[in-house]
């Protein structure tokens, strides 16, 4: 299964999911902002959070793997 990548260069403003969460297709993982815009981060399939890579307040480039599901 793919890692949830970065959309955009920004900042974690919030984390939505925990490790062992079970998350559907669509549901928000994180949110990014940028430009004072806050943008989710959703997941693209189904499946279990094995590991979150990054934390609040983290600065994030378009690309960065933010999440492995599982």
């Amino acid at each position: 299964m793919p890692d949830v990548e970065a959309h955009i260069t920004g900042t974690v403003w919030k984390i939505e999911c925990e490790l062992g969460q079970e998350v559907e297709e669509g549901d928000t993982l994180l949110i990014l902002e940028s430009m004072k815009m806050e943008m989710p981060v959703e997941a693209e399939d189904d499946g279990v959070v094995k590991e979150i890579k990054v934390a609040e307040g983290a600065a994030v480039s378009e690309g960065d793997t933010l999440v492995v599901l599982e």
